[in-house]
């Protein structure tokens, strides 16, 4: 890739400008104590960015897409390496440009490294920390979007009963940031709030305060002059929700504001239950794909088509991928939802920035931790790529062997064939195809799946004309088998013999029909919160969140559910403060 970050002798910095700038900061909003001459000697000039911005803001957030987060880093609680990151340097902004990323999110929160009383003043080396990362990005060739991120739950959402320091520490905030980063170029951006939520308040209240924020956020930049009177400013909605009434709302703020440089941000987690997977969201299916349509669709009808360009400041699944936990999403099927999120965004004209806590790149050795997940993040920037109905083809431990079928979602692609390794299988002998049904041969299957050990036994790859291949393992398995346990409510696990088989889910309830476990409003219980698969020591785990729920001496009628299609049911009673769980 083409270095395009700014000569050496070009970075010159003026250590006695930004002293000055400093002072000047403080005593225009008469804090207390001036700054550090140290840590004003620390802070750099502002960036002479390569990055060409567009006159137009509909264009420049376009020229943003693909974006990524810098998350659970200056957003992190109480500091920057405190949630696991360890310390930012330059090549972490170097190594997302190089590959692809065009734009940086870099959330920070404030609340830690500022005084909690008028005059509010935020720490000037910390202050020294979040340019120098503004400059390490825009010299990496990156556009930025700076926020006010946790604040938003820390402080701010206690202006329903707090509301006048709440808005003298917002506005204090702003004007200590627009300040110190008045003359960065365009290519920097500012975002006011980052989920805004507000306590114990109606939905009038929440438009309100939200609006009266957002306003004062645009002012304050504004009128800070240098670069800020043209800068590009990110408005929201409440929780970054993509709700219709609270879209139309931020239209309302923005069309109010008479002001061209100006975007929208919401983000986007898919369909909750397929996120998280609960109440039978296991699958990337017909809903969870109707759900990014539809919200794509509003977000394009509401914003972009009017001329207001729309980001997605984040987006992923919740909790996925989790490199500590067993994952709750299958991967194919995360990988349908990943693949989709880059082709909606191309097709309603949507800049987008992966939120990543942690979870995509190592921060330590600026590797992605699942290149062929990255994969299938980055081809829909530019192509579609084929799926099929599952990632697996499940064959019986025992018993003869049948013709086994999956569904092609060709999404405008041509299928080309499948492959074993560089082999490629014969069509009509191994397998068939009819219309979008792709049926594997006994015969094929037979050899496939070798002496038949539980598990995956072969890896194929189904081939289109474009993007990426699909592949699809050859599972060995059998219905599995539970056994009778006891333990206590705070420690309690069904031993289990998964015998080639994933948990996909467990339906769980009463004899009287009500459902049982923490989430009341579903059957099927929350993975990793109500239930958890430990597929090394070959066990089931109950939660405590889930065990502590159950109704005293009253027995709960657990089903598992899984990918294979398999169920198995089981029984666990508590009483007082033990679990026993049942077969029978």
């Amino acid at each position: 890739m083409k270095d395009i970050r700014r000569p050496a002798h070009q970075r010159s910095r003026d250590p006695g400008r930004l002293a000055f700038l400093l002072l000047v900061v403080a005593v225009m909003l008469g804090l207390s104590g001036g700054t550090s001459t140290a840590a004003a000697d620390d802070m750099a000039e502002p960036t002479r960015s390569t990055v060409t911005v567009p006159a137009r803001a509909m264009d420049a957030v376009a020229a943003m897409q693909p974006g990524w987060n810098l998350g659970n880093t200056l957003d992190a609680i109480p500091d920057e390496d405190s949630w696991g990151n360890g310390q930012t340097t330059k090549a972490t902004f170097e190594k997302i440009a190089a590959d692809g990323f065009r734009s940086v999110r870099i959330p920070v929160t404030w609340s830690d490294h500022q005084s909690a009383t008028a005059p509010y003043t935020i720490d000037a080396t910390y202050m020294v920390r979040v340019q120098q990362f503004v400059n390490w990005a825009q010299d990496s060739g990156l556009y930025v979007v700076l926020n006010v991120h946790h604040d938003s739950w820390q402080w701010v959402s206690k202006i329903t009963s707090d509301h006048d320091n709440v808005m003298a520490r917002f506005d204090s905030t702003w004007k200590q940031i627009a300040a110190v980063f008045r003359d960065e170029p365009r290519s920097l951006l500012f975002e006011g709030i980052n989920e805004p939520q507000f306590e114990n308040a109606t939905e009038a209240e929440k438009t309100k305060y939200l609006n009266e924020l957002q306003v004062s956020f645009h002012s304050i930049v504004r009128s800070s002059g240098g670069a800020n009177t043209n800068r590009i400013l990110s408005l929201t909605t409440p929780f970054g929700s993509g709700d219709q009434a609270y879209l139309d709302e931020l239209y309302k703020t923005i069309t109010s504001l008479n002001d061209r440089q100006l975007m929208a941000q919401v983000h986007y987690y898919s369909w909750y239950p397929f996120s998280v997977n609960v109440a039978g969201g296991t699958h990337y299916d017909d809903v969870a794909q109707k759900d990014l349509e539809d919200s794509f669709a509003a977000m394009h009808r509401t914003f972009v088509a009017k001329g207001v360009p729309l980001y997605i400041g984040e987006y992923g699944l919740l909790e996925y991928p989790n490199h500590f936990r067993p994952s709750r999403v299958e991967r194919g099927e995360a990988l349908k939802y990943y693949e989709h999120v880059g082709y909606g965004a191309r097709r309603y004209g949507i800049t987008t920035a992966l939120w990543d806590p942690f979870a995509y790149l190592n921060r330590d050795s600026l590797e992605w931790r699942d290149p062929a997940l990255m994969a299938w993040i980055k081809s829909p920037w530019t192509t579609r790529s084929g799926t099929a109905s599952f990632d697996k083809v499940f064959v019986p431990k025992s018993g003869p062997i049948t013709d086994k079928s999956l569904t092609l979602n060709l999404n405008g692609t041509r299928f080309q064939g499948v492959w074993q390794g560089s082999t490629k299988l014969a069509a009509g002998r191994d397998y068939t195809v009819s219309g979008t049904k792709l049926t594997f041969t006994a015969k094929a299957l037979t050899r496939l799946v070798g002496d038949r050990s539980y598990g995956v036994n072969s890896t194929l790859r189904a081939r289109f004309t474009s993007g990426l291949p699909w592949n699809i393992d050859i599972v060995t398995n059998d219905v599995p088998v539970l056994s009778d346990a006891t333990g206590t409510a705070d420690a309690f696990t069904v031993p289990t013999r998964y015998r080639g088989n994933d948990l996909a889910t467990v339906h769980a309830t009463y004899a009287d029909g009500t459902n049982a476990g923490p989430t009341d409003w579903t059957p099927f219980q929350e993975f990793n919160k109500a239930f958890s698969p430990d597929y090394p020591n070959g066990t089931i785990i109950l939660t405590p969140e889930f065990l502590e729920t159950l109704r005293d001496g009253e027995p709960a009628t657990l089903v598992f559910h899984f990918y294979s299609g398999g169920t198995v049911t089981y029984h666990v009673t508590k009483s007082g403060g033990s679990i026993t769980g049942t077969t029978s």
